[in-house]
């Protein structure tokens, strides 16, 4: 299993040893956007889900801290999200994450493109509580790499995602909302005729109320070719 640890604002840290990673999918607040998208996939030919909301056991490894992310070919890209964090004791938190996906093996199942990238978590996180009040005002952005130049991918709000009340209550009725779960929201849409498939990418998760900001960021690493 992955084990975890999370800084929050008062300086203690929580330690999350991962027992579920649950990537959640088609999940922006207007469902009517959602089918309109999932149309669009499927132009691409990436399959519809069967309900949407969706949601997508991932292996508890893939929750990662890193600044790197090793790709077995260049059709891989991350996603600007949330992730909702059961710590040990219970307490609810919320971080920053990039679901980093195969694209490739994407057009063959989402669960199994799903399982071919790792979930990459931010070090810091707020306690729900604090930030749940204002939770449509919190910001989501995302930036990538080319070449040493970065450009912003992804800029929205939490306002066009499901909350994490909803999920908590869906993880809850699943008997999962228990420590060592991690669920990773789904996310906002790109920017059109920006590049995703990058050489890295950066997120951030920010509170304008406070002016704080939880940041990750990693590099997209090529593996090398294989023998055989």
């Amino acid at each position: 299993m992955a084990v975890l640890t999370f800084e929050l604002p008062d300086g203690t840290t929580r330690d999350v040893d991962v027992v579920h990673l649950l990537n959640a999918g088609y999940a922006g607040r207007s469902q009517a956007d959602v089918a309109a998208h999932v149309a669009e996939l499927a132009e691409l030919g990436v399959p519809a889900p069967a309900v949407t909301p969706a949601l997508y056991p991932v292996s508890p490894y893939l929750a990662q801290q890193t600044g790197r992310v090793a790709a077995q070919h260049p059709r891989t890209s991350g996603e600007a999200e949330w992730a909702l964090v059961v710590a040990a004791d219970g307490e609810l938190l919320l971080t920053a994450a990039c679901d980093h996906t195969d694209r490739a093996l994407e057009a063959h199942g989402v669960a199994w493109s799903k399982n071919a990238g790792p979930d990459v978590l931010a070090r810091r996180a707020w306690r729900l509580s604090d930030v749940e009040s204002r939770l449509d005002e919190l910001t989501l952005c995302a930036w990538v790499t080319h070449d040493g130049t970065e450009t912003e991918i992804q800029h929205g709000t939490l306002a066009e995602l499901l909350t994490p009340g909803y999920w908590a209550d869906v993880l809850r009725s699943r008997g999962c909302l228990t420590p060592g779960t991690v669920l990773i929201s789904g996310t906002i849409p790109m920017t059109e005729g920006v590049d995703q498939f990058a050489d890295g990418w950066r997120v951030e998760l920010g509170d304008p109320a406070t002016g704080d900001v939880i940041r990750l960021a990693y590099d997209v690493v090529p593996m090398p070719e294989p023998i055989g």
